[in-house]
């Protein structure tokens, strides 16, 4: 048996080119059912919203995502949360974080840290804050 991770983010009414971004970002699949296909919203407001997304990579990246409903309290960045994304490859990192840093904050540059060859942390310009680093052997 394995377990897979997936960060599954809240937004406001962004769900959709959130996704968008982090397909643009990492690559794969987007997949979307509105509030009206998961919820039976017929608000015309809200029925075209996220009530379930997902970008899936062949590389292994996952995210899901959708829009919080009307009706639900919602307060981005309270609570904050880092999504981790570590793979091998720099290149494929170097590009994703040209992508995600678009419209958003350097929180510390992608460089070279203590624990590896390439590591930094931004928010994105929908407020989710992104951690993405090289991958190293631990002994």
């Amino acid at each position: 048996m394995s377990i897979a991770i997936t960060p599954h983010l809240n937004f406001r009414g962004t769900a959709r080119a959130a996704l968008e971004h982090y397909r643009d970002a990492f690559g794969g699949d987007l997949s979307i059912v509105t509030h009206a296909q998961s919820y039976g919203t017929t608000d015309p407001a809200e029925a075209d919203l996220v009530g379930w997304g997902q970008v899936e990579a062949p590389s292994g990246f996952r995210i899901m995502a959708y829009d919080v409903p009307a009706e639900r309290d919602h307060h981005p960045g309270v609570a904050p949360s880092f999504v981790s994304a570590r793979g091998t490859d720099a290149e494929e990192l170097v590009a994703a974080w040209a992508v995600l840093a678009e419209g958003g904050t350097i929180v510390s540059p992608l460089e070279p840290s203590q624990w590896s060859p390439l590591s930094g942390m931004l928010q994105d310009r929908f407020g989710i804050t992104w951690v993405l680093d090289v991958a190293v052997a631990w002994s």
